[in-house]
């Protein structure tokens, strides 16, 4: 996996790099965050489960001051650097992390049409991550929960995955938070290896449960 260094906007274009960048998503990225959360569902053999609409994500991602609630980071790539006068830089809850990693070919990516990034031409959004406050009760502080981290097909293995997680491991230290959790499917062997190599600890003996439909309801209405 190349690795990903930080980058002063400013730099130079050089060769076949892949800049990056995370920042912190807005209203404008929903449609690209919908079809991201489309393509993991597909990617988990999940998409029985997805009924989520662009309605659903625009009502829901920012009623709230980002990392009080569901945050979404978004990590966007480019063959050249990113314009300095580019209004993401500006965002007063977050600076965006730029890095550039550099390939031995440059990314082909097919569907880089469907997923420009509004407003700065020969950017793309590659992947997200999707978090937002728990509280692990043994320990007694805040943590940060990663309910998605996803990264495009084509931008795989070029460093982004790290560099997201990074970006989330960074918030939850400003934030005084206790660590960062996640779950991962356990036939998905690249991930587990990747997050295993990342320093995470895989825990075994733990089963994900979840209450929805008419299970939720019957629940709900019990007595």
């Amino acid at each position: 996996m190349p690795a990903v260094s930080p980058l002063p906007i400013s730099e130079a274009d050089s060769g076949h790099r892949l800049f990056s960048r995370i920042r912190l998503a807005t209203p404008s990225d929903v449609p690209n965050i919908h079809k991201l959360i489309h393509q993991m569902a597909v990617y988990e053999h999940l998409t029985h489960l997805f009924s989520a609409t662009e309605s659903d994500l625009s009502a829901n991602l920012f009623s709230s001051l980002p990392f009080l609630s569901v945050t979404v980071f978004i990590v966007e790539a480019s063959p050249y650097p990113f314009p300095q006068n580019s209004p993401h830089n500006r965002n007063p809850n977050y600076s965006p992390v730029v890095g550039v990693a550099d390939l031995e070919v440059p990314v082909a990516d097919p569907e880089r049409e469907n997923f420009k990034s509004e407003g700065e031409e020969d950017v793309v959004v590659a992947g997200y991550a999707l978090f937002f406050p728990n509280f692990p009760s043994f320990l007694g502080k805040q943590g940060l929960y990663v309910e998605h981290l996803f990264i495009r097909e084509c931008y795989r293995r070029k460093g982004l995955g790290k560099m997201l997680v990074s970006a989330v491991a960074e918030q939850a230290i400003k934030m005084d938070c206790c660590g960062v959790n996640w779950v991962v499917l356990d036939w998905n062997v690249n991930a587990i290896r990747f997050y295993e190599e990342i320093g995470a600890q895989i825990v075994p003996g733990w089963t994900s449960c979840r209450l929805t439909g008419e299970a939720l309801r019957a629940s709900a209405n019990a007595t």
